[in-house]
């Protein structure tokens, strides 16, 4: 099975990962992923962004160590 993306409610096949973490709470070398497929990549980088949490899109391949502030 595929993975999908992370919106709720989608089942779009996920083709990026978004890496971020709460800085609040987390270093830098913790990192969380949600997935995102072509649709939702911008959305969810945008809900966590705007939540000032450090977010680095990556292509679905690529794993992230650390998720820095910008």
């Amino acid at each position: 099975m595929s993975p999908t993306c992370s919106r709720a409610g989608c089942s779009g096949a996920a083709t990026f990962n978004v890496n971020w973490r709460n800085p609040r709470i987390h270093g830098p070398e913790r990192v969380k992923v949600w997935l995102a497929c072509d649709e939702h990549r911008e959305y969810l980088h945008d809900y966590l962004h705007a939540r000032d949490f450090p977010v680095r899109v990556t292509p679905l391949a690529e794993r992230v160590d650390r998720v820095e502030l910008s």
